[in-house]
């Protein structure tokens, strides 16, 4: 008799025709609803990772799914010789909601990578008067993407070592405000980072360090641009996360839950920055199609008219007193904020944690050996975040057993 689950068999298809650049699924994922997901052998999960901060409305949302079948009927792709409605719409949206206004100015792309990209080629473009700033500063551990220019800005040798020689320029720094006064200087053309470390574990910068960040820029003319990639689009209980601190970058870069899953991604400049393009420098076949734009304006549209934005601080907490009051041997702290949550931990469990979840029906995220991520649809509810953390302590104490068998 042939127990070959449907898993197995697309396991083995996977291994056979995609690049081993990637790594083999946990999972093989055939459908999903609001914040659940289910594989192909029917088995239901509760889905707290939302593609790495990119579902924000969770799955099959009605309002994605109109927009799409809508804007495909219509128009899904004119390259960037032409203007559409919802590009158009797109931008001054992004441009309220930054708070970038009159001066702002937007570019798309189609990706976090290579909105990063177009940032890395904005710094290179703040020449100073003398055309001495050559360098650009980024932080050690933080990620900013995975294509040369953007591995370049990304503080992490184990991924570079491969790809050497990098792009010469970026000098990574540790993040103190004592190593980033030693680092800059007039030759400096721009300092970029993540406000919260999300592949590093979702790690809070220093207090103080944003705001250090803006003096220190701006006393050397350098360009502050910020990765919002992962913290933006209301996940942290603002539209962006910069928000929080009262610091004006000069620009952001944004993707994973602006369009809810559709690939699109965005820089914005602010003030001076916006002045830098011009004609031709860069472009994007298919930055800022219709149908991208399109599905990014009811995305957002439906996060703000449901005040889900707000409602990221709310939930956010409800989910950190709960690890809290789980009250596991295996917690350190937890950091983040809003609906972006790293769980810091005493032992690197963290895959066995992940995997244990993964079993009774949960999906959390270890990037690293000693952290969990935790970063659920802004959907979520009150109830599922309640079985989150029923799951959660499960897992916990099911590695935490298996570590006192081991050492006994």
């Amino acid at each position: 008799m042939n127990t070959e689950t449907q898993t197995e068999t697309w396991n083995d298809r996977f291994g056979a025709s995609l690049m081993r650049s990637l790594t083999p699924p946990k999972v093989m994922l055939e459908r999903g609803q609001g914040c659940r997901v289910w594989d192909v052998d029917g088995k239901e999960y509760l889905d707290f990772l939302a593609g790495i901060a990119v579902n924000s409305l969770g799955h099959a949302h009605p309002v994605l799914v109109e927009a799409i079948a809508d804007q495909a009927a219509k128009l899904v792709h004119v390259s960037n010789y032409f203007a559409t409605p919802p590009q158009l719409e797109l931008a001054e949206r992004l441009k309220r909601i930054t708070g970038a206004g009159d001066a702002g100015r937007v570019y798309f792309g189609n990706s976090g990578a290579e909105a990063n990209e177009a940032a890395f080629k904005l710094a290179r473009l703040n020449k100073g008067a003398d055309g001495r700033k050559t360098r650009i500063l980024a932080l050690k551990q933080g990620f900013h993407g995975r294509t040369m220019g953007a591995l370049a800005l990304t503080g992490k040798p184990a991924l570079q070592e491969d790809f050497l020689p990098m792009i010469p320029g970026v000098d990574h720094v540790d993040t103190t405000i004592e190593a980033l006064e030693h680092a800059i200087d007039d030759t400096v053309a721009a300092l970029i980072l993540e406000p919260i470390k999300g592949e590093a574990g979702v790690v809070d910068l220093p207090d103080g360090f944003l705001a250090a960040a803006r003096r220190l820029t701006e006393e050397h003319g350098a360009l502050l641009i910020l990765d919002e990639i992962q913290t933006g689009v209301g996940r942290t209980g603002s539209w962006f996360a910069f928000q929080h601190l009262g610091v004006v970058p000069d620009a952001i870069t944004i993707a994973k839950g602006i369009a809810g899953g559709f690939p699109i991604g965005a820089l914005v400049t602010f003030g001076r920055a916006s002045e830098l393009f011009s004609a031709g420098q860069h472009g994007s076949t298919f930055g800022g199609n219709p149908l991208g734009t399109r599905v990014a304006n009811a995305v957002l549209g439906e996060i703000e008219d449901a005040g889900l934005v707000d409602a990221a601080l709310v939930k956010g907490e409800r989910i950190r007193a709960g690890i809290a009051a789980i009250a596991s041997p295996l917690v350190e702290e937890i950091r983040g904020r809003g609906l972006l949550i790293g769980v810091g931990l005493h032992r690197p469990v963290a895959a066995a944690i992940s995997a244990a979840a993964l079993e009774r029906g949960l999906i959390v995220n270890a990037p690293n050996e000693a952290s969990l991520r935790i970063a659920p649809p802004l959907i979520v509810s009150d109830a599922e975040i309640d079985e989150f953390l029923s799951i959660l302590a499960q897992s916990m104490a099911a590695v935490e057993g298996a570590d006192q068998e081991t050492s006994a």
